[in-house]
């Protein structure tokens, strides 16, 4: 079967956070949780620019093939004062030696590893309700500061 319909995206905004100091919890063998907060961070766009409130957290699940799943809440704030509530779920992963760059901090070329994120918003506020009816993907890329991402909505 011939897929006639390609994926067209356009771009919601770029977002870049600050993330602390992960904290341990631990797991079962295979696989370690570590937890840290987000205390804030930048988005720009076309259609929605601001910044990131303070207060998200940054959940990340430490697989046993190398790959980290992650689990993050954060709220955005409009130029505009509206507030967005933004969930994402995605995965990182790459060489061994990239990986362990990437842990110690270091700079690394995003080109060198997988970074994608799936995004979900929620909002009442009218200007923006229609985040809440979109499905975004974001491509990132981890920085010494955090993360950076890119993220699309599908159309």
């Amino acid at each position: 079967m011939t897929n006639t319909m390609p994926i067209r995206s356009r771009r919601l905004f770029a977002m870049q956070l600050s993330v602390n100091a992960f904290r341990m919890i631990g797991g079962p063998e295979g696989s370690t949780l570590r937890i840290a907060d987000v205390p804030g961070g930048t988005f720009t766009g076309e259609r929605l620019q601001g910044i990131v409130l303070p207060n998200g957290t940054d959940w990340q699940t430490l697989r046993g093939d190398g790959a980290v799943m992650l689990d993050a809440r954060v709220v955005l704030k409009t130029h505009d004062d509206a507030l967005i509530a933004m969930t994402y779920r995605g995965i990182r992963h790459g060489p061994p030696e990239v990986m362990a760059r990437l842990t110690r901090g270091e700079h690394v070329d995003g080109e060198s590893y997988y970074f994608r994120i799936t995004p979900v918003f929620q909002t009442s506020d009218p200007r923006y309700e229609w985040l809440n009816r979109i499905v975004a993907v974001g491509i990132g890329e981890r920085l010494p500061e955090g993360p950076r991402y890119d993220v699309y909505e599908i159309l």
